[in-house]
């Protein structure tokens, strides 16, 4: 019926006949919606403190390129704190914990807020952004690993993909909304010379969500049930690594967030000094991925619950591999060409999104589950950073413009072409994962085969087997 497809669309499970579940099945209900709300304020505060933001922040304390990659890296690099944050999740608990350390990632950008009136150095004003950035950055890793894991108790995995691809899209109309805004503002509050108005002004509304986002991340309740104290020991750590199929997506992971490390820390530079973008064309060709996104999101995740995250993981990344040449084709007075990449970005991350999200919560086994996230995160995030690190080196080491085949180029097109190739290597990687329950691709075309059913020849025996559906909550 109607009532009980809606019910699975929002994640819960059609109740049973008996009304000793009824209780638990609203209060399910009552947790996912509200998870959908509070995801939409959780994009105001990227709006206020995201990547663009702190692009305009590094330009206004005059970082160089080397210092822009290791700052946009930090998030990155502070993954190497997801093993002592999965213990602290199963030690005090996944509600516990993310509500903690998500409330405090966020307001520590509170200095920010208040750095015009705090009389600093411009040195000094350049370490407190460092400051400031990595503190938020290490807390938020510890309240990403405890919200992961309590996410992947809450929702139902039978409709996972469901949920995610439908709160993907509503949340993603609220972050357009939100960075619209966020561009106007520093558009029209921005100083002729140093930090203004308008980013101390952001760095506040960021903390106002911090709260918001807590009180509504309070209203959720966690289902899993309580655990003994565990040991922090080495080998609960060492698990992931010894699964061949964690250790596959292990593999995925390194290869492909060093590929997009590469590039991606630069693309906001490169639109505000290079394309001579105002934040508000920056703030609208988000808002045009985002309408793409919008649109693809739900059957993303439609393909996801039917097909399996590996098929799409794989056919996003290939895809994906084309971007960064995208950007060689625009120039400050010809933008026209970034019409592709809102098509391609915004479709294609959208799949990779929620399937990567969704991946690791089927790999990964129910009890040690935060250690397998642990690794993941850990794995994918120091491989980016290190790469950003490196890219922001080679930028600096390569002329700022150069001439070649009679084009004129800028160092940060030889990150885009470097960071292209390498996504397609390890878009390859994605063929060797193993998902449980999912016929795996190895192959372009049984990708295609997979995603085009209807372009097969109607033969017996040509049908794939459909995905098991997995058990509720399991």
């Amino acid at each position: 019926t109607c009532a009980r497809a809606a019910e699975r669309l929002l994640g819960a499970p059609p109740p049973p006949d008996g009304h000793r579940s009824q209780p638990l099945h609203r209060r399910l209900r009552a947790s996912l919606k509200v998870s959908i709300v509070e995801g939409m304020f959780a994009e105001v505060f990227t709006a206020c403190a995201g990547p663009t933001v702190l692009t305009a922040w590094a330009i206004a304390l005059k970082l160089g390129p080397f210092l822009v990659g290791v700052m946009t890296a930090l998030p990155f690099f502070s993954q190497f704190v997801q093993f002592p944050a999965a213990w602290l999740t199963l030690c005090f608990g996944h509600r516990r914990v993310a509500l903690t350390a998500v409330c405090l990632s966020r307001l520590a950008l509170l200095p920010l807020a208040l750095l015009p009136w705090l009389g600093l150095s411009l040195e000094g004003k350049q370490h407190l952004l460092l400051a400031v950035a990595g503190a938020s950055a290490l807390l938020a890793v510890v309240g990403n690993n405890a919200w992961v894991a309590w996410m992947g108790e809450l929702v139902p995995s039978a409709v996972r993909g469901r949920f995610f691809g439908k709160r993907t899209a509503i949340i993603t109309l609220m972050g357009t909304g939100a960075s619209l805004t966020a561009g106007l503002l520093m558009d029209r509050l921005k100083g002729l010379d140093g930090v203004g108005l308008a980013l101390p002004l952001l760095a506040l509304v960021a903390c106002v969500m911090g709260v918001v986002t807590t009180l509504m991340m309070a209203a959720q309740h966690d289902p899993a049930p309580p655990g003994t104290l565990p040991k922090l020991e080495l080998k609960a750590a060492l698990l992931p690594w010894k699964d061949d199929g964690a250790r596959r997506v292990l593999q995925y992971q390194v290869a492909w967030n060093a590929a997009v490390g590469v590039s991606a820390p630069f693309f906001a530079l490169h639109s505000l000094q290079n394309l001579k973008m105002t934040f508000v064309i920056m703030a609208l060709h988000a808002a045009a991925v985002a309408g793409v996104r919008v649109l693809t999101a739900p059957l993303w995740g439609r393909a996801i619950d039917r097909l399996g995250a590996q098929p799409v993981l794989m056919l996003c990344s290939l895809g994906i591999s084309a971007i960064p040449m995208l950007w060689l084709l625009p120039s400050a007075g010809t933008l026209w060409p970034l019409l592709f990449d809102v098509l391609l970005a915004g479709a294609l991350w959208s799949g990779h999104g929620l399937a990567i999200f969704a991946l690791p919560l089927t790999v990964a086994p129910r009890r040690g589950r935060p250690f397998y996230l642990a690794a993941f995160a850990t794995a994918g995030g120091l491989a980016y950073a290190a790469a950003a690190s490196l890219g922001g080196a080679l930028a600096a080491r390569v002329p700022q413009q150069f001439m070649l085949g009679g084009h004129l180029w800028v160092n940060l097109h030889v990150l885009f072409v470097v960071s292209s190739v390498a996504r397609l290597g390890a878009a390859f990687l994605a063929a060797r994962v193993n998902e449980p329950g999912a016929a795996t691709t190895r192959t372009v075309a049984q990708v295609v085969e997979r995603f085009l059913p209807r372009l097969r020849p109607a033969t017996a025996g040509s049908r794939a087997p459909s995905r098991p559906r997995a058990p509720t909550g399991a």
